[in-house]
Parts: C-alpha cells; sequence; structure tokens
C-alpha cells in the first residue's frame, strides 16, 4: 500500500482547485463493500481489510452475485457513494472524518480509504476496485484534503465548523425525510386496513332504508299494498283486509261502543246479556208458533 497524498509544496495535482472547491469529480467503480477495522490508518490495516472483503466478495460471486457499481463524488466536502442510475446517496463520508487514503500497489485496480462512522463512532475502511482510475481517484481525494487544509488555514478554523454544522443540519434534514416517508407509509396501510374492515363488516348485498316521502301536509301518501301478513281461511282463500284500530276506542255521547261489523259476533257479548238474547228469541219463535 502506498499513502497517496501528501501536503508538499510542488505537489502536482490533476484538476484545477474551481472543479473540487464549487463543484465535485465523478468517478466510476464497483464497491467490495466497507469493515470495521481498529485504527483509523496503517497500511497492514488497509491490507487486512482489502484481504477480508475480497474474500466475502469471493464468496458472493461464487453464489452468482455480482459486485455493484457505484459513482464516487469527491470534493472538497467529501467523498459521496452514490447508486449510478438513480443517483442516490448511499453513503456521505465527510473529509474531516476520512483519516487515511490509499491505493494497493500489488492490486493496481483497488483504492481505499478509511473513514469515522457519524452514528457509530467506528472506524470503517471502504474498498472500490476500478480497472483503469483506482491511483486517479486516490491522487483526487489528496487534492481535495490539500485545498481544504488551505481554506482551512486561511478561515482559520471558522470554515471547518460551518462545515460541521451544514453536514449536521444535512443529516438531521434526511432523518426527518426518512422519518416522514415511514410516517406516510404507516397512514397509508392503517387507511387500506381500516377500508378492508368496513368492507368485511358490512352484509353483502344490504340496501339502506329510506324514509317514506310525504306530501305537502306531511303526511305519508296512501298505498293500496298491505304490509298485514295474510291468513288463508279453511277454503283457502283470502280473508278480507281487517281496518287497523287505534289502542284508545272512541264512544259516543251516551258512553256506549259505536257499532263494529267487523268485529261484532255472538262471542262478543257478556254472558248474562247473551242469555236474555237466547230468552228472547225463543219466546219471538212460540209466540210466531201459536200464531
Amino acid at each position: 500500500m502506498n499513502r497517496a497524498f501528501s501536503r508538499k509544496k510542488d505537489k502536482t495535482w490533476m484538476h484545477t482547485p474551481e472543479a473540487l472547491s464549487k463543484h465535485f469529480i465523478p468517478y466510476n467503480a464497483k464497491f467490495l463493500g466497507s469493515t470495521e477495522v481498529e485504527q483509523p490508518k496503517g497500511t497492514e490495516v488497509v491490507r487486512d481489510a482489502v484481504r477480508k472483503l475480497k474474500f466475502a466478495r469471493h464468496i458472493k460471486k461464487s453464489e452468482g452475485q455480482k459486485i455493484p457499481k457505484v459513482e464516487l463524488q469527491i470534493s472538497i466536502y467529501g467523498v459521496k457513494i452514490l447508486e449510478p442510475k438513480t443517483k442516490e446517496v448511499q453513503h456521505n463520508c465527510q473529509l474531516h472524518r476520512i483519516s487515511f487514503c490509499a491505493d494497493d500497489k500489488t492490486d493496481k485496480r483497488i483504492f481505499t480509504f478509511i473513514c469515522k462512522d457519524s452514528e457509530s463512532n467506528k472506524h470503517l475502511c471502504y474498498v472500490f476496485d476500478s480497472e483503469k482510475c483506482a491511483e486517479e481517484i486516490t491522487l483526487t481525494i489528496g487534492q481535495a484534503f490539500d485545498l481544504a487544509y488551505r481554506k482551512f488555514l486561511e478561515s482559520g478554523g471558522k470554515d471547518v465548523e460551518t462545515r460541521k454544522q451544514i453536514a449536521g443540519l444535512q443529516k438531521r434534514i434526511q432523518d426527518l425525510e426518512t422519518e416522514n416517508t415511514e410516517l406516510k407509509n404507516k397512514v397509508h396501510d392503517l387507511e387500506n386496513k381500516l377500508r378492508i374492515t368496513q368492507v368485511s363488516t358490512s352484509p353483502a348485498g344490504t340496501v339502506t332504508p329510506k324514509s317514506p316521502s310525504t306530501d305537502i301536509f306531511d303526511m305519508i301518501p296512501f298505498s293500496p299494498i298491505s304490509h298485514q301478513s295474510s291468513i288463508p281461511t279453511r277454503n283457502g282463500s283470502q280473508p278480507p283486509p281487517v281496518p287497523s284500530r287505534s289502542a284508545e276506542i272512541k264512544r259516543d255521547l251516551f258512553g256506549a261502543e259505536p257499532f263494529d261489523p267487523f268485529n261484532c259476533g255472538a262471542g262478543d257479548f257478556p254472558p248474562d246479556i247473551q242469555s236474555k238474547l237466547d230468552e228472547m228469541q225463543r219466546q219471538r219463535w212460540r209466540g210466531s208458533k201459536w200464531d
């Protein structure tokens, strides 16, 4: 391994300062992965990390998995690792957290850097595979360090603190956006569950009963269809509909109940009155016989 950058005055860099300070330099590479290391720098440290990740990648390759391709965006603010097609940021390694960067002289396709994770505070070694640009990418990261250090000296350290605050705010915004997306998905799932529950609990094919319409006098119009259940007579014919009687029976001036032809019958009179009627009927029959 070789330490890829230094702050020598006679160092000749590949890119203009404006390209790294105002924009970024993009590179394409294959991402072997990242692994935790015990030290923030050292040739042996990155060599062991490369050996470990190469072995893990060899096993995945034998299982049919390909090495994922990524896009690196290098600037004085750090190294971003993005998905090439969607441009989704997978890792954002801020420059002040990168402690070591090197390329492998035995395998010119491999380059690495060590970065301290902002959440776990663990040192992670990132390993990449680039067939043609491994050394150039390492030198570009070195140039970004050199420009950032010069800017640090010019601003008296204030610029670094500002970048840290901006990076912290960006991380907070990203966390809030992720949390907002998760909450939206939960609300959507709850709405779907509630909709399914309402459909399953309501009986299929039910029709909501409507209240009968009324006329201008707020009265229900007459309907020729009777709602009473019909009871067949002995000969099979249907009896005439019985008009409904109110619960309170009206009486005349003498206190007697009005004559009701539908409910009048022999069984409706009290026993004493019925016996008198029978006696009068017999006397009448005898009188007619003697005549």
